[in-house]
């Protein structure tokens, strides 16, 4: 039966801290609603010490960035988003029109046809993240969006240079430096100087997650994703560093990211609890890394595999970094999940930046429903239908009595016309 070495804050902290980021969230997006720019403008040099004239950045601007990296950085950007598109071109072969008589003279069909607009959020406020840059505007070119909004906070008192890079190599239509609440209420909404899109994606931080999730309606949204989560399952074919290393690479995305080992080996829990102390003691990141780990980490043991997997599908984890002798037995029996990274050849952090599988991942506990975001997410699989004369008087004959069984008579008579006009039958 699991036990756990370590646990996290309890459900009723976490509810307290998630009910004052939904009345915050929700304040400000009413501010936007009717002061549109002014509330923007207030809520940045609030919350990003930002306050410019225009939040979208001129071409000139734009340009400016590029003489702030380095040719290296250009090319590895380059290099991680062609791993992007090229694996999203794969996802999106993997999505064709179909078009078929399904009974004499019935054709039935579908389209996939791009969403007409989308604002794609790159968190940057902590750390410049510009591998989201990546997974959203390249996702949604190569879905076939025709207006990609990219937005990120400022870094250290301006727009990043590394971001805005990615964002205008990744087709970026407009580019703002808008942050937070702001930029999500801001691009959904509408203001002054932002025409509202149709959809949002990316992650961001818990009060961006709950601004999706009060947009959603309004606008469409890829899924909740909050604050990085991280599940590693391993058992004593690995070590603690390993461990260790994989648990805090994730947690220091900040203090509440959850960071869990479930394992059936109790000497490389311990081991690894062990590890993730001395780690702490020279990570840079520690101070972040250090704060998710105490707070939210987790250390759960089991007996077998299929209780990992049984506890595994439970906390439906964002990340799942599998290292056990047999990775591929959770990947035939895993069910809930963002996504795996098999063996400990591979990592989390791979994911996040270069390999080419989207970064943009189910949280709290969404992998019970969702996947994360890919091409698919920016198309509306869409239905129509054509009949001719006789199939439509074999259809309406069904069609006007199972309306009648309904009690919906209007519904009726629209097959009963049909039936008049195009038999000369009476259904009365």
């Amino acid at each position: 039966m699991a036990h756990y070495l370590k646990e996290g804050i309890s459900q009723e902290e976490k509810d307290t801290a998630e009910a004052k980021v939904r009345e915050t969230v929700e304040a400000i997006l009413d501010d936007i609603k009717k002061r549109g720019d002014g509330a923007l403008k207030d809520y940045s040099a609030k919350f990003d010490n930002w306050s410019p004239e225009s939040f979208k950045l001129s071409r000139a601007e734009i340009d400016a960035c590029y003489n702030q990296v380095t040719e290296q950085n250009i090319e590895d950007i380059k290099f991680a988003q062609a791993q992007v598109r090229g694996f999203a071109e794969i996802q999106k072969a993997a999505l064709v029109d179909v078009e078929e008589e399904t009974l004499p003279g019935v054709t039935l069909g579908h389209r996939n046809i791009p969403v007409n607009s989308v604002g794609c959020y790159v968190p940057g406020g902590k750390y410049p993240m510009v591998a989201s840059a990546h997974m959203s505007v390249v996702t949604a070119k190569v879905a076939g969006v025709k207006r990609i909004i990219a937005a990120a906070p400022p870094y250290e008192g301006k727009p990043s240079p590394a971001i805005v890079v990615a964002q205008d190599l990744a087709g970026a239509n407009e580019i703002l430096c808008l942050g937070g609440v702001q930029a999500m209420g801001g691009m959904a909404l509408g203001t002054e100087q932002i025409a509202p899109v149709d959809m949002l994606v990316g992650p961001g931080n818990a009060f961006v997650a709950e601004a999706k999730r009060q947009l959603f309606g309004l606008v469409g949204i890829d899924l909740l994703a909050g604050p990085t989560e991280t599940l590693v399952i391993a058992d004593d074919s690995t070590d603690g560093e390993l461990c260790a290393a994989d648990l805090l690479g994730q947690a220091e995305h900040g203090p509440t990211s959850p960071a869990i080992l479930l394992t059936n080996s109790e000497q490389l829990a311990k081991d690894t609890m062990a590890e993730v102390e001395r780690q702490l003691t020279i990570l840079p990141t520690a101070e972040v890394a250090g704060e998710a780990w105490n707070t939210y980490g987790q250390v759960i043991v089991c007996d077998s595999y299929d209780e990992m997997v049984e506890e595994a599908d439970r906390i439906a984890s964002e990340h799942v970094q599998v290292m056990t002798k047999d990775p591929d037995y959770f990947l035939e029996n895993m069910t809930n999940y963002g996504a795996l990274f098999l063996g400990g050849e591979t990592n989390v952090s791979y994911g996040d930046k270069v390999i080419g599988t989207n970064h943009t991942l189910p949280t709290k506990g969404a992998g019970r429903y969702t996947g994360g975001l890919w091409v698919g997410k920016f198309i509306k699989t869409c239905t129509y239908q054509k009949v001719t004369e006789e199939a439509s008087v074999e259809v309406g004959k069904y069609c006007s009595r199972l309306c009648a069984l309904e009690g919906f008579m209007g519904h009726k008579e629209q097959a009963d016309i049909r039936l008049r006009r195009y038999a000369g039958i009476n259904e009365g």
